[in-house]
């Protein structure tokens, strides 16, 4: 939610995978790829972002506490963070989230953004559960 330099972006992008692989992450058994090559991720957002009321959005702690570091001026990336994360549990149709306590919050409003899409359009978007660890 914060601009960068297009360098340090892309060195970000390298090292990043460079940790997903040195987990023991093996391409051959799994995707990876950059989630901002996938416009469906942006197009959804959107879509689900149209869904979603601000007086939500503004309750969530992370944006009271981002905000609050920003000399309160969030921005409208910072508050909409939220409902791209829905987009991209929502996306792959996942029925299972591993999240921290500090992102159930999240998760909660991608499983209230899929409740509320359901009952309007009918029944296409699994309602995801928290997967939580004590890690």
């Amino acid at each position: 939610t914060m601009p960068k330099e297009p360098a340090v972006l892309r060195q970000n992008i390298l090292d990043t995978t460079a940790a997903i692989l040195a987990c023991g992450i093996d391409p051959n058994k799994c995707f990876l790829f950059r989630q901002s090559l996938v416009p469906e991720h942006t197009e959804l957002a959107w879509i689900l972002g149209c869904l979603t009321n601000v007086p939500r959005l503004l309750r969530l702690p992370q944006w009271k506490m981002k905000r609050a570091s920003q000399n309160s001026e969030g921005t409208v990336g910072l508050l909409t963070y939220p409902v791209l994360q829905a987009a991209d549990i929502l996306l792959y149709k996942s029925t299972r989230v591993p999240v921290g306590e500090d992102q159930v919050l999240h998760l909660e409003l991608a499983q209230d953004i899929a409740q509320h899409f359901n009952k309007k359009y009918g029944e296409f978007f699994p309602v995801p559960k928290a997967i939580l660890s004590e890690l």
